[in-house]
């Protein structure tokens, strides 16, 4: 593969903020930031206002049976679809906020026993990306992983979650070409998901030779 010699102008040095100030503090958060950035010309821009959604980094994972080809999906209901679709339940990989001093591996473990009564270990993972969801408007960072496993035993339909956090989780195990066929229908309409099987769309055939 070609390498790649395309270098960003612009770094952390070229940013200046100015203040930031705490707007709303609830389950998540909204901050104001008052910045200046260089421009592409050189010189420096005007001050800008804009408020951050700061909601806390995530950890994704794929769990993913690369001898039967069959992955994990899960199913659960989520306010924020409730505006513009018709159906506010999304398919989704397994996924979850970072608690205090947790590792993304750490949050791998916790959430996929909590979600889908799944037990994982580190030495079954492989990273596959980081990635910003929305840098325009959050700063939140996604850590995403894919977990090399045996999902024979997996029972289909099974419902999991914790009680005290509203979790109400329904698992849904297929095949990686249904899951695609999902993909390609809109009926899986999430970031993360859209990500995690773009990527293993390109990249199952080499993940037998790592299991």
């Amino acid at each position: 593969m070609p390498k790649n010699n395309i270098i960003k102008q612009y770094c952390s040095n070229d940013v200046t903020v100015k203040a930031r100030d705490i707007k709303y503090q609830g389950f998540f958060r909204i901050d104001q930031y008052q910045i200046k950035h260089r421009l592409f010309n050189g010189q420096w821009g005007s001050l800008i206002s804009r408020e951050i959604f700061e909601r806390g980094d995530a950890v994704v994972l794929i769990p993913y049976d690369p001898v039967n080809k069959k992955l994990l999906l899960i199913e659960q209901f989520r306010p924020g679809a409730i505006r513009t679709e018709s159906c506010p339940w999304c398919f989704e990989f397994i996924a979850g906020m970072f608690s205090d001093n947790e590792s993304p591996i750490d949050v791998v473990i916790r959430e996929a026993e909590e979600e889908a009564n799944l037990v994982v270990n580190e030495s079954q993972m492989r990273h596959v990306m980081n990635y910003l969801s929305s840098p325009g408007g959050t700063s939140e960072k996604l850590y995403m992983y894919v977990a090399l496993m045996d999902l024979a035993n997996v029972v289909n339909g099974t419902i999991s979650g914790l009680a005290e956090e509203n979790e109400d989780i329904k698992s849904h195990l297929m095949d990686l070409d249904e899951a695609i066929n999902l993909l390609n229908d809109g009926k899986i309409n999430n970031a993360s998901t859209v990500i995690g099987l773009q990527w293993l769309a390109l990249n199952h055939q080499h993940l037998l030779a790592t299991k």
